[in-house]
């Protein structure tokens, strides 16, 4: 189990990381409904198909039909809602810019945890960490070049984003223990699926999109949501929540990474001192520098 631990983190890391890219080069065609839309529905066929053949036709059939509930709320808070804010957000901000917004995660779970773990309550180094995570979102949204109205609203598009994913990190807390992870994987991709699947029709494009912005979108759907999805699940397993959520750490650099070399996107004074603040409030924030103690949130991906 050790040994499966870094291969698995650092690969969840990689894909993670790619993900922002191809949304980026994917929404420079596609719309971001219809994008996200198609992203769910192959990423859920996958999952499904993967089910069926892990437990067969009756017992996958029921064991989705126990979890609709909680997997249609994940399906909007932890799928539909953020992938679409991100994707939207990408069309104003350079993708290394969402990657570091994305990561405040764990700030916002500290945050709704004070309103709903009213046991959880964030004194000392952990406010701190959240006012300095706050001050790099900051930092982050004024700090591109050119940097405008646009691009301040696409960098809170994605905090926003961040906020769905911990909302939705704190409610399957909740349910994880009495649904399996592919199961509530697959059942929230596809409630997802079917709920953004009417806004991704009406958005459509009127004429087909070029082989970049479709490889793009399936790359989304295989890798950074179908396969992903089964890693993160694993991770969890095998590891636990708080080795898991060290991933929040590594996805901003291999971000930056691509960006940088695939899609020359400058790494400027504001991108770094925001990537310093953010991942240094997560850091506090989390509880991530006392993890003999704490239990940190599952990280969630783009």
């Amino acid at each position: 189990m050790t040994r499966s631990y870094a291969p698995l983190l650092l690969t969840l890391a990689a894909i993670w990381g790619a993900s922002y890219l191809f949304i980026k080069v994917a929404v420079d065609e596609i719309a971001p409904t219809t994008m996200v839309a198609a992203r769910l529905v192959i990423a859920a066929v996958l999952l499904l198909a993967f089910l069926l053949a892990r437990s067969g036709y009756r017992t996958a059939t029921r064991e989705l039909h126990r979890a609709w509930r909680p997997g249609l709320v994940l399906g909007i808070i932890n799928a539909a809602l953020p992938f679409t804010l991100i994707a939207w957000g990408e069309q104003h901000i350079d993708s290394d810019v969402a990657a570091i917004a994305n990561a405040t995660v764990p700030i916002f779970v500290t945050l709704l945890a004070i309103r709903y773990r009213p046991s959880e309550r964030a004194t000392g180094a952990r406010l701190a960490g959240i006012v300095l995570g706050l001050l790099g979102v900051a930092v982050l949204a004024g700090g591109q070049p050119g940097t405008g109205a646009w691009a301040i609203a696409g960098t809170l598009a994605v905090v926003a984003a961040s906020l769905s994913y911990a909302a939705s990190g704190l409610y399957a807390q909740l349910h994880v223990s009495s649904v399996s992870g592919p199961v509530l994987a697959t059942a929230s991709m596809l409630s997802g699926a079917l709920v953004l699947l009417p806004f991704g029709v009406a958005s459509a494009p009127f004429t087909v999109p070029g082989w970049k912005a479709i490889g793009s979108v399936l790359a989304l759907a295989v890798l950074g949501t179908a396969l992903a999805q089964l890693i993160l699940y694993r991770l969890l397993r095998l590891h636990g929540a708080t080795r898991t959520s060290l991933v929040t750490y590594l996805v901003p650099a291999t971000a930056i990474v691509y960006g940088a070399t695939l899609l020359d996107e400058p790494v400027t004074a504001g991108v770094t001192g925001g990537l310093v603040l953010v991942l240094g409030g997560v850091a506090l924030g989390s509880g991530a520098l006392r993890l003999a103690r704490r239990e940190a949130a599952p990280a969630a991906g783009p």
